[in-house]
């Protein structure tokens, strides 16, 4: 099974999207005349394996695929290209191979493509180095990656802590960018909505860079695929990356770590006799029929699903051979066989969950689980505390420990002066000093924080429903059904947004971070097509101008959008729910569950800047020493 999805049930055309990235990718490898070898930054190489197979970097005169390190490249051949991200410790590794080529007076043609733009400062450290004149600096504007027919991804994993740590705001420009190319693609979403100061910042970038375009550009008539687009900051809800996730396809992230929508496991866990087999790669995307079916459901659940299969699939067997081949119809025939094509998938994913339960069963993580719960409905902080307390004592792992912190702070308002100070201390003393500016960073990023005011998350969690009581994860009839019992509060945004709109619920509303805003964009309220501000004609060659830093000019101001109605046609109206600072598995399975209640009018599209779990998210707030 190909590592790159099938895109062809999407909900708007996202083949368009990669085939335009791989003609761009083609452009910048045509650049370079001749044989080449392509040096990536090996954060690029997940990605990218999803927009190129290795036939076509081969076909356009690649002839070794090298990530970028420390180490000179041991080939001979004349021409090089760097693709990387713009980041400063990069070039220093792309200046120091030059360098070392020159020293050993090899004579190399250097063309530097930085994705998705070049930046001042990494031309700046090759202007150090003497190496500017040396290489040619060319551009791949590679945006939003298609994970799957759903899902699209920007792939910048240290957006949250760049944005809520840093304050440098590049990944909510490229997002912005992203955005822009998007509507160039499916036409000017006519309904924007957001919450978070990150989501304002998005839709106030993206409101100027229409207003930077070719004033004589004409607006591109476009009618619009998708309906309306709802940004949503991760800091409005941090509590939902901080539990585990329990459907299929989060847990596999959280216990086996999905990276580019793939998992890589021992060949023993799949059943792999064969020797020299390091890793097992096994695809995680919708071109697995079975792992379609399985991937949102509540685990506890799939054990039982992959029996039916089974069992249903022996008795066939036994059915066909039991009566004789002679006894069957040609068209029966035909559909035992069909079935035993599906049987590789089952025994993948049988294996798998297999492996998962090993953890799920595990005392340990039960525990853990139950103080999650107690946390989340707002219930025993003292007894959550002390939990906390013994895992620094025992020196759980760093990361395991700053999740459960972390949701202890966020479900109680931040924590009583002397308990902070207390955590604070004795975290320090078991994990090195050098964590004061991990710690630093949590509390600018709102993560841990001193007890101010009045605890907003019981209001918040009886207002949206967050916990409820009575669920059944194998026959669901709400989204809480991912954690057990608790209700993704981004997701309940999502669906106020489009049942009411928040402003039916202000005041909780309020109690989240950051301006709540609805405003139209880019149409004619008389003609209903795009006005002049949605054209995107000139977008390509204004870019190098535009600085996507927000102005005052461009602020977002409340809206009068009420509730989106669905295409006159009959057709279900395309929702793009974009969130900044990283999205969980959990949080995507329940906007499908959403997207396949009967009378919905809505899909679904997911995009981010990242696809992220607790773990991930708190390992880029790390500070190393």
């Amino acid at each position: 099974m190909a590592q790159i999805p099938s895109l062809d049930h999407a909900p708007v055309n996202l083949s368009a999207l990669r085939e335009q990235s791989q003609k761009e990718l083609i452009q910048v490898l045509s650049s370079v005349r001749g044989k080449k070898v392509l040096i990536l930054d090996p954060k690029l190489s997940g990605p990218l394996a999803l927009i190129a197979q290795p036939a076509l970097l081969k076909e356009n005169g690649v002839e070794n695929l090298y990530h970028l390190s420390a180490d000179s490249v041991p080939s001979e051949c004349k021409n090089v290209i760097y693709l990387v991200r713009p980041r400063v410790g990069l070039m220093k590794l792309v200046s120091a191979q030059i360098t070392q080529d020159n020293i050993q007076k090899l004579q190399k043609n250097y063309t530097l493509v930085f994705l998705p733009r070049r930046t001042i400062v990494c031309e700046k450290v090759l202007e150090e180095e003497g190496l500017l004149n040396s290489v040619t600096i060319l551009e791949y504007p590679l945006h939003f990656i298609p994970f799957d027919e759903d899902v699209l991804s920007l792939e910048l994993d240290m957006a949250f802590k760049e944005t809520k740590v840093d304050g440098d705001l590049s990944a909510v420009w490229y997002l912005a960018r992203a955005i822009m190319l998007l509507q160039a693609q499916f036409g000017v979403i006519p309904n924007i909505k957001g919450k978070g100061k990150a989501a304002a910042q998005v839709a106030d970038i993206l409101s100027r860079m229409q207003r930077e375009q070719n004033p004589d550009a004409t607006a591109a008539a476009v009618t619009p695929e998708i309906d309306t687009m709802i940004l949503i900051d991760r800091q409005v809800d941090l509590v939902t990356p901080m539990c585990w996730q329990l459907n299929y396809e989060g847990l596999i992230d959280e216990f086996l770590t999905i990276s580019n929508g793939a998992v890589e496991l021992d060949p023993a866990i799949m059943g792999i006799t064969q020797a020299g087999i390091k890793k097992a790669k096994v695809p995680l995307n919708s071109s697995d029929k079975l792992y379609r079916e399985l991937r949102d459901l509540n685990f506890a659940v799939v054990g039982q699903v992959l029996r039916n299969k089974a069992t249903s699939m022996k008795q066939d067997y036994n059915d066909v051979t039991g009566g004789g081949p002679q006894h069957q119809s040609v068209s029966e025939l035909k559909d035992f066989v069909k079935k035993l094509n599906a049987l590789p998938e089952l025994t993948r994913h049988t294996n798998i969950a297999q492996h998962l339960s090993t953890f799920t069963t595990n005392s340990k993580f039960l525990t853990r689980l139950s103080i999650e719960q107690t946390l989340v409905e707002g219930q025993s902080y003292d007894i959550s505390f002390e939990f906390v307390e013994e895992m620094i004592h025992r020196q759980e792992p760093l990361t395991s420990v700053l999740r459960l912190l972390a949701l202890l702070s966020l479900t109680s308002g931040g924590l009583q002066k002397k308990h902070f100070d207390y955590l604070r201390r004795e975290f320090l003393h078991t994990y090195g000093f050098e964590h004061m500016f991990t710690l630093s960073n949590l509390e600018k990023a709102g993560l841990f924080r001193k007890q101010e005011a009045k605890n907003s998350w019981q209001n918040l969690k009886r207002g949206f429903k967050l916990v409820v009581e009575e669920h059944d994860d194998a026959n669901p009839t709400d989204i809480c059904y991912i954690f057990s019992g608790y209700a993704p509060l981004s997701i309940r945004l999502v669906q106020q947004a489009l049942k009411g709109g928040w402003k039916a619920v202000d005041e909780l509303v309020r109690l989240l971070p950051g301006q709540s805003f609805e405003k139209k964009q880019g149409v004619s309220a008389d003609q209903g097509v795009p006005s002049r501000e949605g054209s995107i004609q000139s977008l390509q060659s204004r870019e190098g101008s535009i600085h996507g830093l927000p102005s005052r000019e461009g602020s977002i101001r409340e809206g009068s959008v009420t509730s989106d109605s669905a295409p006159a046609d009959g057709r279900r109206a395309v929702v793009l729910v974009v969130f900044i600072g990283g999205v969980t598995y959990a949080e995507i399975s329940a906007l499908r569950f959403l997207g396949a209640q009967e009378g919905m009018k809505y899909d679904f599209v997911v995009a981010t800047t990242k696809l992220i779990n607790g773990t991930t998210l708190l390992k880029s707030m790390v500070e190393e020493s």
